[in-house]
């Protein structure tokens, strides 16, 4: 069974809606809490199933960005998982880019751990190859 886990830190300027706003904006979850890791707050949403990425799906073809996308989701990934990370801030505004786990969003990424998966059909599904910015083909979301 896949796991899907999306963490966002609430930084201490942060408001904690909002930060639980971004990651409904690029997730569905089916549960959501709010951890608390020493001095932090962490937003964890998780899921168990695939059809939680479809506002993904639908982000990575309205921001036109499935080549940059398929190319981050490959490097991520490992024989049954896939870890990527998200600004923030972008997220909060319903759209979608890419970053480093640190260093490169001063608040913090958005990040996505996807466990106990098909990775290749996934990020096939998810960020299919292009030719002129269009889609070479386009897949049913993989079996779970």
């Amino acid at each position: 069974m896949v796991i899907i886990r999306v963490e966002g830190e609430v930084r201490p300027t942060e408001d904690e809606g909002k930060v639980r706003q971004a990651v409904l904006n690029v997730f569905t979850p089916e549960h959501i809490e709010v951890e608390v890791r020493g001095k932090n707050k962490v937003i964890v949403a998780k899921a168990y199933s695939l059809k939680s990425l479809v506002k993904l799906h639908r982000l990575l073809r309205a921001e036109r960005i499935l080549d940059a996308a398929r190319s981050i989701l490959k490097k991520n990934a490992c024989e049954r998982s896939l870890v990527f990370h998200l600004n923030k801030q972008a997220a909060f505004q319903g759209r979608l880019s890419f970053t480093e786990a640190y260093g490169e969003s001063p608040l913090g990424p958005i990040t996505f751990i996807i466990e106990d998966v098909d990775v290749e059909n996934l990020i096939d599904w998810l960020a299919p190859k292009t030719a002129h910015g269009k889609p070479l083909w386009e897949i049913e979301m993989p079996k779970e």
